[in-house]
């Protein structure tokens, strides 16, 4: 056996410190599955040592959260005993070293996180990020990440009906892949992972263990440098195949009273879930090694434990239920093994060919895990841009619409959603490319809608004010589709949290979204963090992704963008400032990248938010998009685009900039459509409420036009708007 030596320890990603720490704590030195145990659970990957101490800042209660953090997945109550299990998570790192299985796994690791809680998987989302278009990597990146995802979530029929894609140059060594499921369970009948009772049988299904995925949990926690290939054995193979057969077979078990506690082998493999379960029941755990089934010969315990072979469970059952879980997971031609049980010794034992081969104490890999204070810079507020007419004088509103509309990050993402079946399970009734998608809680008149967002832009100028407009993103979007919001999972992806300015932008986004979530009553349930998402000590834009999860009560009731009839009143509700710092105009039109994000005003984010939902409730307006990244034209193109109509456009009175009026990135903004008998109802709300409003315009037949600036086809501005993507993947 190899004599660890402190060059061992750090060669597994652990400190010297911290390897000091384990040795006073064992008061010996670990051999080397030991270490290894540790490296898996102390690394940033699984104990967060980094972010926990701000994460408690996160506002996670709330009257529809039955489970909130510290679980596999977050649950909120959509009534009628139902519950929505969700969550996001990434699979940054291997996704960029291979992106299909990367992808891939990143799927079926959520999913199971999901049905670990005794939910059905009922729809699946992403945010994927990549390096600029011109980078030689991006494309095949790209196309690699889709095609796993498409290629997981397809073969194991989930739909998916949402995302989220953008491109920059801070992506370029470090793409994100972020993965959202959500998953409908009897809120009487939710499954946890904490185990209970002695002697209790502890059982491994699903696959066979191999050598895939070997260090990677401890991969996911180390930046890249010029040996990224060799990297390649730590990302592991999945089978979506195998995935849906363990879907079902753990739904049938979890049909009786057999299981006690459940949990998915997903990052760090059965060190983690066996560690875990016994943590959290306050319990130990022995396992023989020998009887997990494994699919290559000779693995060492070593091996066995780090492995983060896919598609695999962990289960603690009540005492004389091992025959009839074996026999289900026969029927499924699944693996079936006892390997070990619970014990009163509050530590793990392994055993292996009849010898002991690790013993720890659970609290030294759970509660003494390292947390870091770790010092961080704040971020000061940009100044204000300072612009005169001057900046606007050469600039033709038109050809200013149609370049936004082109740019990668504005641009249709039909070439990706097109290769997801986004209508398996017959219950999608939004699809991709609108605010958010829906599905029908099947059988029932609810239907629930889901989005992810994120704002990198906003939050590299000023984390704070990034990490607040990011839930404002997602609760808007919930909103215009007519779902009341509930819940969000993040997921935090950032760069190096050893660096001081990279841990300031960490802590700062979180603040921001503790403070949005809070007042919007909109918490936090579930979640993960990346860090070190950095290659040659070039770190990403701070990237928190925001998975939004609200309720539709009558699905009769949810609402489009696309503009539906001609003659129909067009209002921008809420207030227009003309806010160009970080927006797409000022890059692409003016090539100014300094500048604030827009300020945020939880107040009116609250406030315009539930008067839009009422204005659904009551049928007054007929189709809703919020206005976000590019501003109020490209936002309604898009909706004119959609529905195939044209808008004239008024002359606004007031209106001192047409630049920054209809390009501003400023928040809390929806455009409506209004049909002509409704304004005046629609008007009184609004004035009532107090929220600003302006009347746009009016659906016409075909063009877009404004005075003499713009005179377009809509088939024109269609063509624009689809065109990027599909012209940059096929050449």
């Amino acid at each position: 056996m190899t004599q660890v030596t402190e060059q061992i320890a750090i060669e597994h990603g652990l400190k010297k410190d911290e390897f000091s720490k384990i040795c006073k704590l064992l008061k010996r030195t670990p051999n080397i599955t030991e270490l290894a145990i540790f490296s898996a659970m102390w690394n940033e990957h699984c104990s967060y040592k980094s972010s926990r101490k701000h994460l408690k800042k996160l506002h996670t209660k709330g009257k529809q959260v039955i489970q909130g953090p510290g679980e596999n997945a977050g649950v909120i109550d959509i009534g009628d005993d139902d519950a929505i299990v969700f969550k996001i998570e990434s699979h940054n790192h291997p996704s960029f070293i291979e992106p299909y299985q990367g992808a891939a796994t990143g799927v079926g690791g959520i999913m199971r996180d999901v049905f670990t809680m005794g939910a059905r998987p009922i729809a699946n989302l992403n945010s994927i990020h990549f390096g600029s278009p011109q980078h030689k990597k991006t494309k095949n990146l790209l196309r690699g990440v889709v095609k796993g995802i498409g290629g997981y979530g397809n073969c194991i029929g989930v739909p998916t009906i949402a995302g989220q894609t953008s491109f920059d140059e801070s992506y370029n060594g470090n793409i994100l892949v972020n993965a959202m499921t959500l998953g409908l369970v009897n809120k009487n009948k939710i499954f946890y992972s904490k185990a209970a009772g002695l002697n209790k049988p502890v059982i491994y299904v699903g696959s066979k263990t191999g050598r895939d995925g070997i260090h990677g949990a401890s991969m996911a926690s180390a930046t890249f440098d010029d040996k990224i290939e060799e990297k390649k054995p730590t990302v592991q193979v999945g089978d979506p195949f195998t995935e849906k057969l363990l879907l079902e077979a753990c739904l049938e078990l979890m049909a009786d009273n057999s299981i006690i506690a459940i949990q998915d082998m997903g990052a760090a493999g059965l060190t983690s879930s066996s560690v875990e379960m016994a943590s959290k029941g306050n319990l130990g755990i022995e396992l023989d090694l020998s009887k997990v089934p494994c699919r290559e010969q000779k693995m060492s315990p070593y091996e066995i434990m780090l492995s983060e072979s896919q598609e695999r469970m962990l289960i603690v059952l009540e005492n004389g239920k091992e025959n009839h879980a074996k026999k289900i997971f026969d029927k499924w031609n699944l693996d079936f093994a006892v390997i070990g049980k619970t014990t009163n010794t509050k530590k793990i034992e392994l055993i292996f060919e009849n010898n002991k081969v690790a013993e720890i104490p659970i609290n030294l890999l759970a509660e003494n895990a390292p947390v870091y204070e770790r010092k961080w810079k704040k971020t000061k507020l940009p100044q204000k841009l300072r612009l005169n007419k001057d900046n606007f004088k050469s600039l033709n509103l038109s050809d200013c619409l149609k370049k936004i509309l082109s740019n990668p990050n504005i641009s249709e993402k039909k070439w990706i959603w097109d290769q997801y079946d986004h209508t398996v399970m017959g219950d999608t009734i939004q699809k991709p490319g609108g605010d958010a998608g829906v599905v029908r809680v099947h059988g029932t008149k609810k239907a629930v809608a889901a989005s992810v967002d994120s704002s990198a832009s906003y939050c590299f100028s000023h984390p704070l004010t990034g990490g607040k407009q990011v839930v404002c993103e997602s609760w808007r979007n919930l909103i215009s589709v007519g779902a009341k919001p509930i819940a969000i999972t993040n997921c935090l992806n950032f760069g190096n949290p050893e660096k001081e300015k990279n841990m300031g932008e960490f802590v700062e986004c979180v603040e921001g979204i503790a403070e949005a979530s809070k007042f919007l009553d909109f918490p936090v349930v579930s979640g993960n963090v990346s860090f070190y998402n950095e290659t040659k000590d070039i770190g990403i834009k701070p990237t928190p992704a925001i998975g939004g999860v609200g309720l539709i009560k009558d699905y009769k009731n949810m609402i489009s963008m696309d503009f539906k009839k001609i003659e129909n009143s067009i209002f921008v509700v809420g207030k227009t400032e003309g806010h160009l710092g970080q927006s797409i105009f000022a890059k692409d039109i003016l090539n100014e990248k300094k500048g604030p994000p827009p300020s945020i005003n939880l107040f009116n984010e609250r406030n315009i938010g539930e008067t839009i939902l009422a204005l659904i409730d009551k049928k007054l307006i007929v189709s809703c998009h919020d206005v976000s990244l590019g501003g109020i034209l490209p936002a309604i193109s898009k909706m004119c685009i959609l529905g195939n109509k044209g808008i004239k456009i008024n002359n606004l009175k007031g209106l001192t900039n047409k630049y920054e009026y209809f390009f501003g990135e400023d928040q809390a903004r929806y455009i409506v459509e209004i049909p002509k008998d409704n304004v005046q109802k629609v008007i009184e709300i609004l004035n009532n409420n107090s929220v600003h409003y302006d009347n746009l315009g009016v659906i016409q037949e075909n063009h877009m036009n404004f005075n003499d600036d713009i005179n377009l086809p809509i088939e024109e501005l269609a063509n624009t708007h689809k065109y990027w993507l599909k012209e940059y993947m096929n050449n």
